[in-house]
């Protein structure tokens, strides 16, 4: 009795030890595996937002063409019809903008030419704006959710990361979500 409780001790660890080396261990989480339909947009919007900057437009489009090329998932029309949405950001240490505008009041020589309208004020006005951020490109992957604004499930950022044609951080999933779920 003693040496089958002992054995029993004994194996029991190893037995354990060698069922979870059975598991595979994924790097990405399985909505990779499960889902069909993505979007690529930017930080600051997708390609239809006015003033999204050029480099974050081109990052897009590079993504969206290794997605394609990639033949895994289907780029929707239609950002509330993707599961995956694919957030890119190009690096910039800084970023601003500014702006301006100058007027004038709308009047003839003996004042208002329109009595019954009211006159608007006019005048000069200056706008300021600016972002500071990464020096490096990010690419995250974001699923969507019905309740709220979604889970990240994947983040990286490297100095070139999205560049095209190679797109390296792009790259970087592919190869895992090939590796943990081959097709």
């Amino acid at each position: 009795m003693k040496s089958t409780l002992l054995l029993a001790l004994v194996l029991l660890p190893t037995l354990a030890f060698a069922q979870n080396q059975g598991k595979k261990k994924h790097s990405v989480p399985a909505i990779f595996n499960a889902a069909r339909y993505v979007w690529v947009e930017s930080m600051d919007g997708d390609l239809s937002t006015p003033g999204l900057l050029p480099a974050d437009r081109d990052a897009i489009v590079a993504v969206q063409n290794a997605l394609r090329d990639w033949g895994r998932y289907v780029l929707t029309p239609d950002r509330s019809d993707a599961e995956l949405i694919f957030v890119v950001r190009t690096g910039r240490i800084a970023e601003g903008k500014v702006g301006g505008s100058v007027g004038a009041p709308n009047s003839g020589p003996l004042g208002n030419p329109n009595p019954g309208q009211q006159q608007h004020p006019t005048g000069t006005g200056v706008m300021f704006g600016g972002e500071a951020g990464f020096p490096d490109d990010l690419l995250k992957v974001v699923m969507t959710s019905r309740e709220g604004p979604g889970t990240q499930v994947w983040l990286r950022t490297e100095e070139g990361g999205l560049a095209s044609p190679d797109v390296p951080l792009f790259k970087q999933l592919k190869n895992a979500v090939d590796h943990d779920y081959p097709r």
